[in-house]
Formats: C-alpha cells, sequence, structure tokens
C-alpha cells in the first residue's frame, strides 16, 4: 500500500518561508514522478511543482523563482521550499506519485497572511 504523508504546513506572514515534506512509504524511484498540488477555496487544483525520476523539474507558472522542489533518496522524502510567500499561495497542498496510478497525502494547510 502507497502512503504519501506530508508535513510542514502553517500560517506564515507575506514574504516568509516553508517547507512541507512528503515521505513515501516507498522508495521515491518507484514512482515516474513526484510532487505537489494545491487547491484553494473556490479554484481549481493547481499544479505547483514536480520532480521526474530522472532528476528533471516541472514549476507551475505562479511559483517559478519562488519555490523549490527537491529530494531526499535515502529518506523517501520529496520537499518543497517555498520563499516571499504571498496571500495567493494560501491553499491546502497536496503530494502527489505517479506510479501505476496517482496516489496523494491527506494535504496540509498552507496560510499566508499577516
Amino acid at each position: 500500500q502507497v502512503q504519501l504523508v506530508e508535513s510542514g504546513g502553517g500560517l506564515v506572514q507575506p514574504g516568509g518561508s516553508l517547507r512541507l515534506s512528503c515521505a513515501a512509504s516507498l522508495s521515491i524511484f518507484s514512482f515516474s514522478r513526484m510532487g505537489w498540488y494545491r487547491q484553494a477555496p473556490g479554484k481549481q487544483h493547481e499544479l505547483v511543482a514536480l520532480i521526474f525520476s530522472g532528476g528533471a523539474k516541472n514549476y507551475g507558472d505562479s511559483v517559478k523563482g519562488r519555490f523549490t522542489i527537491s529530494r531526499d533518496n535515502a529518506k523517501n522524502t520529496v520537499y518543497l521550499q517555498m520563499n516571499s510567500l504571498k496571500p495567493e499561495d494560501t491553499a491546502v497542498y497536496y503530494c502527489n506519485a505517479l506510479r501505476d496510478v496517482d496516489y496523494w497525502g491527506q494535504g496540509t494547510q498552507v496560510t499566508v497572511s499577516s
């Protein structure tokens, strides 16, 4: 059974930083890609960042230059470093992994507010 466990969300002021973690129950090389999506109230599900098994990365336009995705192979964990956070980054952030099907974490709330 594949499990993805997220952590690291919370409340932060505009301009601040947070780091999200997603720990997988399998080796991250079991997945063709892993990454993060987010959903804000009343908005569609949005791509944040992906990292592929070969190391390539892909970012949503709204986070380019501010967010960085990385991984620790030994810990089977993918990270999302979020800098220069804006109120519009407020959302539930979901970890995603693709193997035979898409797997999802339970989500972690990120709130950017003064």
